[in-house]
């Protein structure tokens, strides 16, 4: 795992009641998801500065179309906003998930 995925996993881990659950580095299909929360059905990608490059960018669209055609929602996020504000990143995601699985947030 990257600096900025350890990170988001710190906060991501811990198991509370009626908040949704995530795993690190689930594999969907051929690919291995970075995070991924079941309930929600959502897929959550850490983009370090690679993924900037014409090249990755492509390999990540044909990856998202992928995964959307699997009923999943993809939620990228740069690593210098996990570095900036990794609680913040936490919440939202926390948040999001609770909305797409019905749960009260």
């Amino acid at each position: 795992m990257t600096e900025p995925e350890v990170m988001l996993w710190s906060r991501l881990r811990r198991r509370l009641p009626d908040e949704p659950v995530f795993r690190r580095q689930h594999p969907v299909g051929v690919y291995i998801l970075d995070f991924f929360c079941p309930t929600a059905r959502l897929a959550v990608e850490i983009d370090g500065h690679l993924h900037g490059e014409d090249a990755q960018r492509a390999h990540d669209e044909r990856r998202d179309r992928w995964l959307v055609s699997q009923s999943l929602v993809v939620q990228r996020i740069t690593a210098s906003s996990v570095f900036e504000d990794v609680d913040e990143i936490a919440d939202g995601l926390r948040i999001l998930a609770a909305s797409l699985a019905g749960q009260k947030p």
